[in-house]
Protein backbone atom coordinates (compact mmCIF):
# COMPACT_ATOMS: atom_id res chain seq x y z
CA UNK A 1 0.00 0.00 0.00
CA UNK A 2 2.84 2.40 0.83
CA UNK A 3 4.44 1.83 -2.55
CA UNK A 4 1.09 2.55 -4.23
CA UNK A 5 0.76 5.80 -2.28
CA UNK A 6 4.22 6.88 -3.39
CA UNK A 7 3.51 6.00 -7.03
CA UNK A 8 0.19 7.83 -7.06
CA UNK A 9 1.70 10.91 -5.44
CA UNK A 10 4.47 10.96 -8.03
CA UNK A 11 1.84 10.76 -10.78
CA UNK A 12 0.19 13.90 -9.44
CA UNK A 13 -2.42 12.84 -6.86
CA UNK A 14 -2.45 15.27 -3.93
CA UNK A 15 -1.99 14.27 -0.28
CA UNK A 16 -5.56 14.96 0.84
CA UNK A 17 -6.99 12.78 -1.94
CA UNK A 18 -4.59 9.97 -1.00
CA UNK A 19 -5.60 10.30 2.66
CA UNK A 20 -9.28 9.97 1.72
CA UNK A 21 -8.68 7.09 -0.68
CA UNK A 22 -6.61 5.02 1.78
CA UNK A 23 -8.55 6.14 4.87
CA UNK A 24 -5.44 7.49 6.58
CA UNK A 25 -4.62 10.88 8.06
CA UNK A 26 -2.74 13.39 5.96
CA UNK A 27 0.16 13.26 8.44
CA UNK A 28 0.46 9.50 7.88
CA UNK A 29 0.54 10.02 4.11
CA UNK A 30 3.16 12.76 4.53
CA UNK A 31 5.30 10.45 6.69
CA UNK A 32 5.13 7.75 4.01
CA UNK A 33 6.12 10.27 1.34
CA UNK A 34 9.06 11.53 3.44
CA UNK A 35 10.38 7.96 3.52
CA UNK A 36 9.98 7.38 -0.22
CA UNK A 37 13.71 7.45 -1.02
CA UNK A 38 14.45 4.92 1.71
CA UNK A 39 11.53 2.74 0.63
CA UNK A 40 12.60 2.77 -3.01
CA UNK A 41 16.12 1.68 -2.12
CA UNK A 42 14.95 -1.36 -0.17
CA UNK A 43 13.16 -4.53 -1.10
CA UNK A 44 11.12 -6.92 1.01
CA UNK A 45 12.89 -10.16 1.89
CA UNK A 46 11.85 -13.26 0.01
CA UNK A 47 8.61 -14.95 1.09
CA UNK A 48 7.52 -11.88 3.06
CA UNK A 49 3.79 -11.24 2.92
CA UNK A 50 3.57 -8.36 5.41
CA UNK A 51 6.18 -5.67 5.15
CA UNK A 52 6.62 -4.54 8.74
CA UNK A 53 10.30 -3.74 8.49
CA UNK A 54 12.39 -2.69 5.53
CA UNK A 55 15.47 -4.75 4.80
CA UNK A 56 18.33 -3.18 2.93
CA UNK A 57 20.32 -4.92 0.24
CA UNK A 58 23.04 -5.48 2.86
CA UNK A 59 20.59 -7.35 5.09
CA UNK A 60 19.34 -9.52 2.22
CA UNK A 61 22.92 -10.30 1.13
CA UNK A 62 23.85 -11.12 4.73
CA UNK A 63 20.98 -13.61 4.94
CA UNK A 64 22.00 -15.19 1.63
CA UNK A 65 25.63 -15.61 2.75
CA UNK A 66 24.56 -16.85 6.17
CA UNK A 67 22.32 -19.48 4.59
CA UNK A 68 25.23 -20.68 2.43
CA UNK A 69 27.47 -20.89 5.50
CA UNK A 70 24.88 -22.88 7.46
CA UNK A 71 24.35 -25.32 4.59
CA UNK A 72 28.11 -25.81 4.18
CA UNK A 73 28.46 -26.53 7.88
CA UNK A 74 25.55 -29.00 7.85
CA UNK A 75 26.86 -30.79 4.74
CA UNK A 76 30.22 -31.19 6.49
CA UNK A 77 28.38 -32.93 9.34
CA UNK A 78 28.69 -30.13 11.87
CA UNK A 79 25.92 -28.87 14.07
CA UNK A 80 24.78 -25.29 13.94
CA UNK A 81 23.77 -23.51 17.13
CA UNK A 82 21.96 -20.22 17.62
CA UNK A 83 25.11 -18.70 19.08
CA UNK A 84 27.13 -19.60 15.98
CA UNK A 85 24.42 -18.15 13.73
CA UNK A 86 24.19 -14.93 15.78
CA UNK A 87 27.97 -14.40 15.70
CA UNK A 88 28.28 -15.25 12.01
CA UNK A 89 25.33 -13.04 11.03
CA UNK A 90 26.76 -10.07 12.94
CA UNK A 91 30.21 -10.59 11.45
CA UNK A 92 28.88 -10.91 7.87
CA UNK A 93 26.66 -7.85 8.31
CA UNK A 94 29.51 -5.74 9.69
CA UNK A 95 31.79 -6.83 6.82
CA UNK A 96 29.18 -6.00 4.18
CA UNK A 97 28.36 -2.67 5.80
CA UNK A 98 32.05 -1.74 5.99
CA UNK A 99 32.50 -2.71 2.36
CA UNK A 100 29.50 -0.57 1.29
CA UNK A 101 30.70 2.40 3.33
CA UNK A 102 34.17 2.15 1.77
CA UNK A 103 32.71 1.92 -1.76
CA UNK A 104 30.18 4.73 -1.42
CA UNK A 105 31.84 6.80 1.25
CA UNK A 106 28.45 7.14 2.94
CA UNK A 107 25.70 5.17 4.58
CA UNK A 108 22.17 4.86 3.27
CA UNK A 109 19.26 6.94 4.53
CA UNK A 110 17.97 4.05 6.62
CA UNK A 111 19.51 3.61 10.00
CA UNK A 112 21.23 0.40 9.05
CA UNK A 113 21.71 -1.53 12.22
CA UNK A 114 21.52 -5.23 12.79
CA UNK A 115 20.99 -6.99 16.07
CA UNK A 116 20.85 -10.75 16.00
CA UNK A 117 17.98 -11.88 18.22
CA UNK A 118 15.78 -14.90 18.73
CA UNK A 119 12.97 -13.23 16.73
CA UNK A 120 15.38 -12.40 13.91
CA UNK A 121 16.52 -16.04 13.84
CA UNK A 122 12.95 -17.36 13.93
CA UNK A 123 11.98 -15.15 10.97
CA UNK A 124 15.15 -16.19 9.11
CA UNK A 125 14.26 -19.84 9.74
CA UNK A 126 10.73 -19.27 8.40
CA UNK A 127 12.01 -17.57 5.25
CA UNK A 128 14.75 -20.11 4.56
CA UNK A 129 13.02 -23.19 6.01
CA UNK A 130 16.00 -24.20 8.14
CA UNK A 131 14.89 -26.53 10.93
CA UNK A 132 18.05 -28.21 12.21
CA UNK A 133 19.38 -25.37 14.34
CA UNK A 134 20.31 -26.40 17.86
CA UNK A 135 19.10 -24.01 20.55
CA UNK A 136 21.46 -23.47 23.51
CA UNK A 137 19.13 -25.15 26.00
CA UNK A 138 18.90 -28.21 23.73
CA UNK A 139 22.67 -28.46 23.40
CA UNK A 140 23.13 -28.16 27.16
CA UNK A 141 20.51 -30.78 27.88
CA UNK A 142 21.91 -33.43 25.55
CA UNK A 143 22.85 -36.39 27.71
CA UNK A 144 25.29 -38.77 26.06
CA UNK A 145 24.99 -41.47 28.76
CA UNK A 146 21.20 -41.27 28.58
CA UNK A 147 21.31 -41.68 24.81
CA UNK A 148 23.57 -44.74 25.05
CA UNK A 149 21.28 -46.29 27.68
CA UNK A 150 18.22 -45.61 25.51
CA UNK A 151 19.83 -47.10 22.41
CA UNK A 152 20.85 -50.22 24.34
CA UNK A 153 17.38 -50.61 25.86
CA UNK A 154 15.67 -49.93 22.55
CA UNK A 155 17.88 -52.44 20.75
CA UNK A 156 17.02 -55.14 23.33
CA UNK A 157 13.29 -54.39 22.96
CA UNK A 158 13.52 -54.65 19.17
CA UNK A 159 15.52 -57.89 19.38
Amino acid sequence: MKYEIIEKHESGVIVTDLARQYERSTSTICTILKQKDARKSTKPSKRVTILAKLHSDIHNEMERLLLLRIKEKQLAGGSVTETIIFEKASRIYDDLKGKQTAERGETSMLAETFKASRGCLDNFNKRTRIHSVVRPEEAASSNLKGMVDFITTFASVIA
